[in-house]
């Protein structure tokens, strides 16, 4: 399996003017990884809170169809 590429780093000294482009270093990288497992995981969450808000409202409104509402009374809620 090949390893990714890994990003540079570019830091300017606003200072100075001096401007230093660098590998990010072992530490940077698995923080990086890490942060982006996260961002995984809390994008997939929130999916998961998404979709059952949407068949939360279905089943709601499915129940409100069944005592006789309207698609118009309940649309108004």
């Amino acid at each position: 399996m090949a390893e990714e590429t890994r990003p540079t780093v570019f830091i300017v000294n606003a200072s100075t003017g001096e401007e230093i482009t660098r590998p990010v270093t072992d530490e940077e990288w698995d923080a990086m990884k890490q942060s982006d497992v996260r961002s995984a995981e809390t994008r997939a969450a929130e999916e998961a809170i998404e979709a059952q808000r949407v068949a939360d409202k279905a089943s709601g409104d499915a129940k409100l169809k069944a005592l006789g509402l309207t698609d118009d009374e309940i649309a108004a809620r």
